[in-house]
């Protein structure tokens, strides 16, 4: 009983910690560049890719996702959310991955979004991509059979590494959004 009661005590400091962090504009600023960075090297490799940037109601550019597993994986990245051009929250990518991999790899990600509706799914928080939801990998031309699905398209940029892996998992992310 008092183990439980200890462990209900550290839960809860934990999640009014992780309640109360709130939108800082320090880390955005440190974003801000690798992020253009990043969305710059998407638009190199595949200059169709502007589309997307255009005619999104919004975006989230995650520069560097680093993944790395053996048997269990993960990956975790932190970016940001573009809307009207200007950036309005910070997007933290957490994924869980369990079956066969081995190794590790960067990439970065990028999210558009087709309406308001769902980009204010994905705002309201704890919004997942589960494992049935794929990405695109980004090669030239990449962004003619791209379509969204419920409102999401997913781009990948490989950044370096290697990675075998045949897993199952989903990704999930939540947003701290300035006010």
């Amino acid at each position: 009983m008092k183990f439980t009661t200890k462990l209900f005590a550290v839960a809860a400091a934990f999640v009014i910690s992780v309640s109360a962090m709130a939108w800082d504009p320090r880390e955005a600023d440190k974003l801000e560049g690798k992020a253009q960075e990043a969305k710059d090297e998407l638009l190199a490799d595949d200059p169709s890719m502007q589309a997307f940037f255009d005619t999104a109601a919004a975006y989230v550019v995650i520069p560097t996702v680093g993944k790395a597993g053996f048997g269990i994986g993960g990956a975790r990245g932190k970016g940001l959310l573009y809307e009207g051009g200007a950036t309005t929250g910070i997007v933290t990518l957490t994924q869980l991955t369990i079956g066969f991999q081995w190794g590790g790899q960067a990439y970065s990600e990028f999210l558009f979004f087709e309406d308001a509706g769902a980009l204010e799914d994905f705002k309201r928080g704890n919004y997942e991509l589960g494992a049935q939801a794929s990405a695109v990998a980004v090669t030239v031309g990449a962004s003619a059979d791209a379509n969204y699905s419920n409102g999401v398209a997913i781009f990948t940029r490989a950044k370096g590494g290697l990675m075998y892996e045949a897993s199952v998992g989903g990704q999930k992310f939540s947003v701290d959004v300035s006010e």
